[in-house]
């Protein structure tokens, strides 16, 4: 039955059900997704219809769209232009690189992403989302070098739906917003503002409560003492700093559970998300 409540938990990040976890079988083939779409629509009949269980089918959707991508535009998926022909001085700075791969940036909703990747093969949806424009909008490094490494260790990796969305949000893509790009402490704040994900995957700032586990840089030295923290030693600096972090630097909710918008996600019709375009496309290669 969580496929009922699969619009209120797909942005999760903890936990077994919060989204299908069927990515890994559609991408060798061990489930399809007709087979999907069939099980969904005899759910529907049986039990329920809502805007979850039709999410779970424009999910797969996606994956289809990605698939027809490839098929257009072949080796154009690899190309460091992308899909517009576009030039832009990517860099290939391999300490910037290497920090972001290991998760340490510096930045705990970034890192802790980064980690879960490296020693489980997975990434939520929402975590897939903000590491690519972290990794392309605020590193500005050659998007190519992010989505091999998504190829390299994902244990539900799709050709055409991971080089598709890391084209996209390179702005190079099929979307025209090129300058869309996330803020990495409004999402973190957002989606799972208690800081227990943070905490998890990055166990040196577990003694940092609620919130402020976003900025450890923003806390005093006493608070970090007491944390048993110290900057550039047991947990570095971020590595650059984006000038929109700061509006939400002095907003960290302290509550002990998720936010509400973590809880639920956003609220989009299926009739809204016709405009929405590509918005969500991180969610069909792997969160499925």
């Amino acid at each position: 039955d969580a496929v009922a409540t699969y619009k209120e938990t797909r942005n999760g990040l903890i936990g077994l059900d919060y989204s299908t976890k069927f990515s890994p079988w559609l991408a060798i083939g061990c489930i399809s997704p007709r087979y999907i779409y069939q099980q969904i629509k005899k759910y529907e009949s049986e039990r329920t219809a809502n805007q979850s269980t039709y999410w779970v089918v424009f999910e797969l959707l996606w994956r289809d769209y990605f698939k027809f991508v490839g098929a257009k535009y072949g080796d154009r998926l690899f190309d460091i232009k992308g899909l517009q022909d576009k030039s832009i001085p990517w860099k290939k700075d391999m300490n910037l690189f290497n920090a972001w791969k290991e998760g340490r940036t510096g930045v705990p909703f970034v890192d802790a992403n980064m980690r879960e990747l490296a020693l489980t093969g997975f990434m939520s949806n929402r975590g897939r989302q903000n590491v690519a424009s972290f990794l392309t909008k605020d590193l500005g490094l050659d998007w190519r070098m992010g989505a091999e490494w998504f190829h390299y260790l994902l244990v539900d990796h799709d050709v055409s739906s991971n080089y598709g969305n890391w084209l996209y949000s390179a702005g190079i893509g099929n979307d025209p917003r090129e300058n869309r790009k996330f803020n990495m402490i409004k999402q973190g704040l957002d989606y799972y503002n208690n800081g227990d994900y943070v905490r998890h995957w990055v166990p040196e700032l577990k003694g940092i409560s609620g919130g402020e586990v976003h900025t450890p840089w923003t806390l005093s030295s006493a608070s970090l003492s007491h944390a048993l923290v110290s900057l550039n030693d047991t947990y570095p600096s971020p590595v650059v700093m984006a000038p929109e972090w700061s509006r939400h630097t002095n907003k960290k909710p302290t509550g002990a559970g998720p936010s509400a918008r973590g809880k639920t996600g956003p609220s989009h019709t299926p009739k809204q998300h016709k405009d929405r375009g590509i918005d969500f496309y991180f969610s069909k290669s792997k969160n499925f």
